[in-house]
């Protein structure tokens, strides 16, 4: 147990195995909770919306009371969190980050994910800072206003899933969900220091609807660590009869059991995700973990995967997305949404068959030439991000090391490319700019193997020691 240090900065693992033992409570974990994101939440803007303290408490009661009662429970069984706001949960209303959701009404109903996370222990305690409609990789929005990164309140926190890396560094949430089709999950994860996996589609089950088994956007799970990251993962995955992707029949062959030795290892290691432009100063962390990873006997061996075309589809797929999202909103008669989602709508919209065809056809093909890749090494190691996190007032990034971008997501490449592979992937922390700044990793692993992809993020985490430390922009 981590006795030494407050409630909120326990790892989840020790919270959840402290509840199920009777030795600390489910109240006492909420009530830290609570009063941290009192503290810390005005200056942060990680959540959209909390439930009632009473409302939480209650809850953290009824958790207390099934332990005492001998009940069998889950593995997440006691621990706050809260999901995304593009995702419904009963009783909390969900506004996608938008002016044309200004008004929604409480959710009667819990998704797929709220399902699972309370069929697993979780209590869900609000819905976390998202972009509009998940747009982008930083948080700002209408509704809640700029996610701020707890490390510099100056910068950004990285999304679409900032609200909840913002969370999880702050120490507001031991666990929090994300969802990433061009680095939602691992652009706020890099940029906060914290840990994030977008797992092989179907890992976790979707209610999506329209195509269930498009593997383009992905839930997955945020944490401090990927120990913790696993923990969630056991808790959200499984087979389920309304998501045709789920493939997991034993979720709790998710956790990570021992890590490997680091003298067992052998990864790849690409320094610019294929030629991208990469800040000079997250070049320079990257080759200190590198070396780090050399020096504890890690095999790290250069190696550039063929991601030519991924561009073009990743394009295609997100905006053919896009397209089909917005019919579905504007027949609902929304309006009020942001420039940049209508310009994916209507490009949506006008894509050609054949277009979409051959994005669709390039994919299968990089799937194949990662899966090739991934036989010669347990993972590929790429940036996480181009640049560390950029100043608050701005929208995207659109410059990087001299090279201009005039639209959102290219700035985002680093992960769209690897969303392509259809592959895991996963950030973890790899070192700060001189700044103070986190820089991420990611690490892309065999299909299907996300259990050992973690498992591996562990052992890198054991070597560079950057998980847990404690942020430098709030209150420790």
């Amino acid at each position: 147990m981590m006795a030494e240090a407050p409630l909120y900065r326990w790892t989840a693992r020790d919270l959840a195995a402290g509840i199920a033992a009777r030795e600390i409570s489910a109240v006492e974990v909420m009530r830290a909770h609570l009063d941290r994101i009192a503290e810390v939440e005005p200056d942060v803007a990680a959540f959209v919306s909390l439930v009632t303290e009473t409302e939480a408490l209650e809850m953290a009661t009824r958790a207390d009371a099934a332990v005492a009662a001998g009940e069998v429970v889950g593995p997440l069984h006691g621990l706050p969190t809260g999901v995304k706001d593009l995702i419904d949960v009963a009783g909390l209303p969900t506004s996608h980050g938008s002016a044309a959701y200004r008004d929604a009404r409480p959710a009667t109903r819990d998704s797929v994910l709220a399902e699972k996370l309370r069929g697993s222990g979780a209590l869900i305690i609000g819905k976390t800072n998202t972009p509009e409609v998940g747009l982008g990789t930083l948080t700002f929005n209408p509704i809640r206003g700029i996610c701020r990164n707890p490390w510099d309140l100056s910068r950004h926190a990285g999304g679409s899933s900032g609200g909840a890396g913002a969370a999880l560094a702050a120490g507001m949430l031991p666990i929090a969900d994300g969802s990433d089709s061009g680095g939602s999950i691992r652009y706020p994860a890099s940029l906060c220091n914290i840990v994030g996996l977008r797992p092989t589609p179907g890992t976790v089950p979707t209610g999506r609807l329209g195509n269930g088994w498009d593997p383009h956007g992905v839930l997955g799970p945020m944490a401090r660590d990927s120990r913790d990251a696993a923990l969630l993962l056991s808790g959200i995955s499984g087979r389920d009869s309304r998501a045709p992707l789920s493939w997991v029949e034993d979720p709790s062959g998710l956790l990570v059991g021992s890590a490997p030795r680091p003298e067992t290892l052998r990864l790849g290691w690409s320094p610019d995700v294929g030629g991208l432009p990469i800040d000079p100063e997250v070049r320079r962390v990257l080759a200190e973990a590198r070396a780090t990873l050399e020096a504890a006997g890690v095999v790290v061996v250069d190696l550039e995967p063929d991601l030519s075309g991924a561009d073009e589809a990743w394009q295609a797929i997100e905006m053919f997305g896009f397209g089909t999202d917005g019919k579905a909103r504007f027949d609902d008669g929304r309006s009020g949404f942001r420039e940049d989602y209508l310009r994916n709508v209507r490009e949506g919209r006008a894509l050609t068959a054949d277009t979409y065809a051959e994005a669709l056809a390039v994919r299968t093909e990089i799937f194949r030439r990662t899966a090739a890749v991934l036989t010669e090494v347990d993972a590929v190691i790429y940036p996480a991000t181009p640049v560390a996190a950029p100043p608050a007032e701005v929208e995207w990034v659109s410059e990087i090391d001299g090279v201009e971008f005039d639209r959102y997501f290219f700035w985002q490449r680093a992960a769209c490319r690897i969303t392509v592979t259809g592959h895991p992937v996963l950030a973890t922390p790899a070192g700060f700019t001189a700044s103070g700044l986190p820089v991420g990793m990611q690490l892309v692993g065999p299909s299907r193997g996300d259990a050992r992809l973690l498992e591996i993020g562990a052992a890198i985490e054991d070597v560079l020691g950057h998980v847990g430390a404690v942020p430098t922009g709030i209150p420790a």
